[in-house]
Formats: structure tokens, C-alpha cells, sequence
């Protein structure tokens, strides 16, 4: 058997894809390559490792078996390549996906102060919770901060730092100012929400939703600055992180209700139980491990990494 880095790249970016020309074209060769390719690896292996379902190509079991030890070949092989290239890239470039309150407001702070950490910019990715864990879970990204729950059982998920839940308001709203406001109070209010499976919406639903006597679903939306402009412009209230709406609460634009309970959440890293985490993802997580960022509280206190 002779397989080739070649035959394993090509392999893990159709895995990546589940279409030959993407593949084709993150390859920079034909179509016709990448096909031939992929058939002499199935060939030395003596079997096939994805199912045709037209027009796309999905992993079968023993796709999904050699996909993790393809992808750790490959991200080794890369890092022996940096040893010894002197116009190599200080460290691996990092697939990094963020749900959009951190993605949006505390990703940037943390990529400022990690440039030694991570070498060179990362790829990022922004999109809400489940679209992220999908990513990790078929190996497009290397690491994800989360802001919702990881329903993927190959995914870990280790708790980061705790974030604040906030009724917001439009300033001259009726309840505005009320230093006790016990949720019964909100019946029949208008909400402005994310989209479902979105970190910020399935803590409304599992925090919020059930202890509200009557609710009146308004508007959803897809991002967090339409949401609050929404609510400024009263159209609902709205359930929204601490992070994300700071800079609107100091300015008067809106206020943050006072109900006689806190509403935090937490915060995850997680990635694929399978992923071999390179010097940079290592180097990454070490720093993520450290930060104590303000009006924020680590939720992994003494540094255990999960099992």
C-alpha cells in the first residue's frame, strides 16, 4: 500500500465539502484530479469511503474512521513543513468559528492581545451555535466559542467564562425604572428574538419563556444589532447578553429591566474529541484559559480541561 499526502489531502477537503468541485477549486486542480485522486485512495484501501448521493458525497462509516486520522496527518505534516521552511508562517493558520455575541463583541479584544499566541490571523467564521458545532462536528473548523449548547456527543465542551442574560427595553418604556419587576409583570409583552438555534434565542426558551405568564412572539432576526435597533424603535422587548448591549445601556439608547432574578449563561470552547490540536490551537487554548475580561467571569476557575 502506498498512499500519498496527496490522496489524503484530497480526501479530507472532499470530507470538508461533500462536493468534488469545491474541493477542486480550494485545490487549485481539475475536477477530473480530485476524482482520480479519490478513486486510487479507495482502491488502495480496498473500499469506498463515501456514499454518491447525488450531487453530493457524504462519508460512510469508513470515511468517518480515517477522517479524524487524515486530518491529524495532515495539520502534522504541516507543522514539520513550518520547522524547516524559512518563509514559513509563524504557526498554523486556526479555523476559528464564534457565535455572534462573542464573534461580534469579545473576539476582536481577544484577537488583539493574542498575536503571539496565534502567529498569523485566523480564519473566522461567525454563525450561531448550531451552524458552528455542525462545522466542528465534520471537521471546517478547530475550535469554536459558544455561546449555546452542544447537542453533537463527538464534541467537548468546556466551559469558559459567564456571560449576563438582560430583559431590554426602549428607555420610555412603561417599566422602565421599576427597581422591582417581578416577571408576571411582562405578560403580554411583545418579544423582538434571534433566529431558532441561536444561542441568544435558546436562552430565552429555557431561561425566560417558561416563567412568562403570556407572551407575544414579534419580529426574529438573524443578527443582534437588528434586534436591538428593533427594540429601540419599540418593537418588542428583547433577551439579550450583557456583552452585546454595553455600549447601548451606557448611552441611554435602551435600559435593562430589573426582575427580581439574574439571568446568567455560560460560555464554552469546544472541539472535536478527535481533533489533533496543533502547537497554535494548543497555544490558543492556553490563553483562552487565562482571560479575565471585564464584566465577565471564568467558569472553569481551576483551569481543569474536560476528560
Amino acid at each position: 500500500m502506498k498512499l500519498t499526502l496527496q490522496q489524503l489531502k484530497v480526501f479530507a477537503t472532499i470530507a470538508r465539502h461533500g462536493n468534488l468541485g469545491s474541493a477542486a477549486n480550494e485545490l487549485c486542480l481539475s475536477k477530473g484530479a480530485v476524482s482520480q485522486s479519490l478513486q486510487e485512495l479507495e482502491r488502495q484501501l480496498s473500499t469506498p469511503l463515501f456514499d454518491r448521493v447525488h450531487p453530493r458525497l457524504q462519508l460512510n462509516s469508513e470515511g468517518l474512521l480515517l477522517q479524524p486520522a487524515a486530518e491529524e496527518l495532515l495539520t502534522r505534516m504541516q507543522e514539520i513543513e513550518q520547522l524547516f521552511s524559512p518563509d514559513a508562517e509563524p504557526g498554523s493558520q486556526l479555523r476559528l468559528g464564534a457565535s455572534q455575541t462573542i464573534g461580534n463583541y469579545l473576539l476582536p479584544t481577544l484577537l488583539a492581545h493574542s498575536v503571539k499566541e496565534l502567529g498569523q490571523p485566523p480564519r473566522i467564521n461567525i454563525a450561531n451555535t448550531h451552524l458552528l458545532c455542525h462545522a466542528l462536528a465534520h471537521f471546517e473548523l478547530d475550535l469554536a466559542l459558544i455561546e449555546g449548547e452542544n447537542h453533537h456527543p463527538e464534541l467537548l465542551s468546556e466551559p469558559w467564562l459567564e456571560d449576563e442574560m438582560l430583559i431590554i427595553a426602549p428607555p420610555d418604556h412603561p417599566l422602565a425604572g421599576r427597581l422591582e419587576l417581578p416577571l408576571s409583570q411582562l405578560a403580554g409583552e411583545t418579544w423582538v428574538l434571534r433566529e431558532p438555534q441561536s444561542g441568544s434565542r435558546e436562552q430565552f426558551e429555557q431561561q425566560l419563556q417558561p416563567r412568562l405568564p403570556r407572551w407575544q412572539a414579534g419580529l426574529e432576526l438573524n443578527t443582534l444589532e437588528a434586534v436591538m435597533l428593533a427594540v429601540e424603535q419599540g418593537l418588542g422587548l428583547s433577551f439579550i447578553s450583557r456583552l452585546a448591549v454595553a455600549d447601548r445601556l451606557a448611552s441611554g439608547r435602551l435600559v435593562a429591566l430589573t426582575p427580581s432574578r439574574r439571568f446568567p449563561r455560560q460560555l464554552f470552547l469546544v472541539w472535536h474529541k478527535q481533533k489533533y490540536h496543533s502547537a497554535t490551537l494548543r497555544r490558543f487554548l492556553a490563553f483562552c484559559r487565562t482571560q479575565q475580561l471585564p464584566g465577565l467571569h471564568s467558569g472553569n476557575e481551576d483551569g481543569d480541561t474536560p476528560a
